[in-house]
């Protein structure tokens, strides 16, 4: 079964589960924006609270009965079955995963439906994987993980300069090193205590603790090998570029996404395939000195994380939590700025900027998300089921909506053309 060939007896093209969160209420706003009725898509709301869904149309403009509503609830296994059984997408907000999550991915593998989330909690994804993998390619279910500011930039940066360099070079780039050159945004509390449950998990468990520092931990069986070793925890200089650069926080979870993406295209990228992910601090003293204290509050979070005292008293109660973030002026100020550097085996190089519009956490990924889901309910992608990534499962057709409706910009810089 698939649902490219299925999807017309369903009711709806795309249903927004968690519509009523702070993401989920920005992918309504950007849906309603980008894909009014007229546009034919049909798509639909669903939550726990009718009361807060009727609200989420109020505050959007949305009119009462102009969009369906469905109640359904994480630990409601029939509620979640009927929403799959009835849709050919689903766009999931609630997090984190690890804790609400799982019921879901079954509920679409069960029905041959496919689905879209924001996850970025690998030992989570990891489970999936391992649990699901041959029921949804039997099903025809697509399971496209991490969608949002984690991963698309990353996975479809690489993907974007893969592609260049075989058009202009006739092969691939060895390495590839993505450095965040600006960041701009309101820290998630989405992403925070998702982070914060993984970082509980690891602690309870060894094997999860393995699973999340190994470099090809999401790689698939047989494949989870390589030329990369542990990510970066520390400062080091970009010869490249010329700076210093310290670790870049959703490094751990993009670097993964982007080694299975190579894998899942069958190695395109080559098995001897490089890619790292690091910040820019800057260049002479000063960048060192911003590396060295960059990294020290890094590592000193993650500490405080990882004991429990600290993580309820201190960190827990001082960052953002779940359903808190930016307000739309900050959303609307927010950007982001990356380099992409990959060179090929006989040296050829090849540089890549990718932007956003928006503050990367909501902003800009409830976009992300938005156009994930809609490529997967529109567009001919030559997947069948099974778990893959935004550039595994959907490439061009992504790549083409990210650049046309989400404001993201993929860029080869001047160097680089030849």
């Amino acid at each position: 079964m698939n649902t490219q060939s299925t999807g017309r007896s369903r009711q709806f093209d795309v249903v927004v589960f968690g519509a009523s969160g702070f993401t989920g209420r920005l992918v309504v706003e950007y849906l309603q924006r980008q894909y009014p009725p007229s546009s034919g898509l049909r798509w639909a709301i669903a939550g726990r609270s009718r009361d807060k869904l009727q609200s989420v149309l109020a505050e959007t403009g949305i009119e009462a009965n102009a969009l369906p509503i469905l109640v359904a609830d994480s630990n409601d296994l029939p509620s979640l079955d009927a929403i799959a059984a009835n849709t050919r997408v689903v766009l999931t907000t609630v997090g984190p995963y690890a804790k609400y999550g799982s019921p879901l991915v079954a509920a679409c593998v069960r029905h041959g439906t496919d689905y879209c989330d924001l996850a970025g909690e690998v030992q989570w994804m990891r489970k999936m994987i391992d649990r699901h993998q041959l029921d949804a390619e039997k099903s025809g279910a697509r399971i496209v993980h991490s969608c949002g500011f984690d991963s698309i930039p990353s996975d479809m940066g690489v993907y974007f300069l893969q592609k260049n360099s075989r058009e202009r070079h006739g092969t691939p780039c060895q390495s590839v090193s993505l450095l965040v050159k600006a960041l701009r945004g309101g820290a998630s509390g989405g992403t925070i205590a998702s982070l914060l449950n993984a970082v509980e998990e690891a602690k309870g468990d060894r094997a999860i603790a393995q699973i999340m520092v190994d470099p090809y931990s999401l790689n698939p069986e047989g494949m989870r090998q390589g030329p990369d070793g542990r990510d970066q925890t520390g400062i080091r200089f970009n010869r490249a570029q010329g700076v210093w650069t310290m670790p870049f926080v959703m490094g751990a979870i993009n670097m993964r996404i982007v080694r299975r993406s190579n894998a899942l295209l069958e190695f395109e990228y080559g098995e001897d395939f490089s890619y790292n992910e690091a910040t820019i601090t800057g260049s002479g003293p000063t960048g060192w000195l911003k590396a060295l204290l960059g990294t020290t509050g890094l590592g000193a979070f993650m500490l405080a994380s990882s004991i429990e005292w600290t993580r309820d008293r201190l960190v827990r109660r001082f960052l953002p939590k779940p359903g808190e973030g930016p307000d739309e002026q900050e959303r609307q100020n927010g950007f982001f700025n990356l380099i992409l550097v990959g060179t090929t085996a006989t040296g050829e190089r090849v540089e890549v900027r990718v932007k956003g519009d928006r503050d990367p956490g909501y902003g800009s990924t409830s976009k992300m998300m938005s156009e994930s889901a809609v490529c997967l309910a529109r567009d001919h992608l030559d997947v069948s089921g099974g778990f893959w990534t935004p550039a595994s499962a959907m490439g061009d057709p992504l790549l083409n909506r990210l650049q046309a409706n989400a404001g993201l910009s993929f860029e080869l810089e001047p160097s680089a053309v030849t």
